[in-house]
Order: C-alpha cells, then sequence, then structure tokens
C-alpha cells in the first residue's frame, strides 16, 4: 500500500496517484482546450471612453481579469503544459520535439500527448503529484475567470497610478463594479476604460516595482 501524492490518501493500486486522483487529472487534462476557449470572450474589450494618466501611450485592449492574456498567451497555458511533455519525455528518453503553432493548437498538442502518458504518470512518475497538482490549480484558477464568484465589492485590479498636480500617486485600491465597463478610482476619481487597461497593468507593476525597492 502507499499513498497517493495528491490527495494523500492510501492508495491499494500501489501507483504513485490513486485511481480517483488519477480519473480528475485526466479529467481537468481533457478540459483544458475547453477552458482556454472559454477565456477569449474576456478579450473583447468596450468602446468605452475615460480618462487615464498622461504621459503614456500604446495601450492596448485587456480583458477585465487582467491574468487573463497571460493564460491565453505563449507563455500561459501552452508552456505550463508543453513544460510537462518535456519532463515526461525526458523521463521516458523519449525526442524532445520543438514546439510551435498557436497557443491553442499548442495546448490541444499537449493535453494529448499528457493524456497518452498518463497511464504511466499515475502509476511510475515520481513527480506525479506535483504535475497533478498543477493541473489542478491551472483548470480551477481559469475556471474562476470564467465564472468569477459573486462579489458586490467587485473584481480588485490593483492601487490607483494616477498623479496629482502635485507628483503624488494616488494608490487607492481599483476595483470594477459590478455591471460596470470602466475601472473607476473612488478617491481621485480617475477613469480606466477596457481601451487603456493593458496600460494600466505596466503602471500598476512599474509602482508596484518602486514600492518594493523603497
Amino acid at each position: 500500500m502507499t499513498t497517493c501524492l495528491l490527495c494523500d490518501e492510501h492508495d491499494d493500486t500501489d501507483g504513485m496517484l490513486c485511481p480517483g486522483c488519477t480519473k480528475a487529472t485526466r479529467v481537468r487534462l481533457e478540459a483544458m482546450p475547453v477552458l482556454y476557449r472559454g477565456l477569449a470572450p474576456l478579450l473583447t474589450p468596450s468602446v468605452s471612453a475615460g480618462q487615464c494618466r498622461s504621459g503614456k501611450g500604446g495601450p492596448a485592449p485587456i480583458p477585465v481579469a487582467l491574468d487573463v492574456l497571460d493564460i491565453r498567451g505563449p507563455g500561459g497555458m501552452a508552456s505550463l503544459l508543453e513544460s510537462w511533455v518535456d519532463a515526461v519525455r525526458h523521463e521516458r528518453g523519449r525526442t524532445e520535439q520543438p514546439h510551435t503553432g498557436s497557443p491553442e493548437g499548442r495546448v490541444d498538442r499537449a493535453v494529448g500527448v499528457l493524456l497518452g502518458h498518463l497511464p504511466w504518470i499515475a502509476v511510475s512518475w515520481s513527480e506525479a503529484g506535483d504535475f497533478a497538482k498543477e493541473v489542478k490549480e491551472l483548470a480551477r484558477s481559469v475556471s474562476t475567470m470564467i465564472r468569477p464568484p459573486d462579489n458586490q465589492r467587485g473584481t480588485r485590479i490593483g492601487n490607483c497610478p494616477a498623479i496629482d498636480l502635485s507628483g503624488a500617486l494616488c494608490g487607492a485600491v481599483l476595483r470594477l463594479a459590478p455591471g460596470e465597463k470602466a475601472v473607476r478610482c473612488e478617491w481621485c476619481g480617475n477613469q480606466y476604460p477596457p481601451f487603456v487597461w493593458a496600460q494600466l497593468k505596466t503602471w500598476i507593476d512599474e509602482d508596484t516595482r518602486a514600492g518594493n525597492v523603497a
């Protein structure tokens, strides 16, 4: 008898993952392409207008959930799944292959490869627990983006990057209220419509790094 590397329960099969966790991991893997495509509607910006931080330019559309682009981009879900594909192939002495094509196609391909190796992963691979846990967390994270929990306070975006005439940073917490099309700072009144969200994320990240250094 062994202990499942995901749920820590005793497993009579002497594998790395118990049958229940193996099945759950398979279901989550099979759902990845659907979850990936389910994020696409969140990338469509509104045509609302509003104010933004001066002195910056070139904003591009970004979804309400700022992590959506990261998940759907080349370095997101596709790269994470491909990293496990490479690890499995290396462990089994298989030839590693380049990952090419669109992120969506790469997700589909990586899922197919991982499903093919899943019986071996569940029975023999010492990294099965970490693999199953990461797949579980990714599925849960993406599902939350697609079906966010009811939150009357709205989605927390970050801290307002607006600068007043004296050069002081606002820093108030920004939230996108339910049903609203633009992020509005309740403290300074600045508004950030969808077409500036990419730049807004850049400003927030810059201010966060500056605060950490200080």
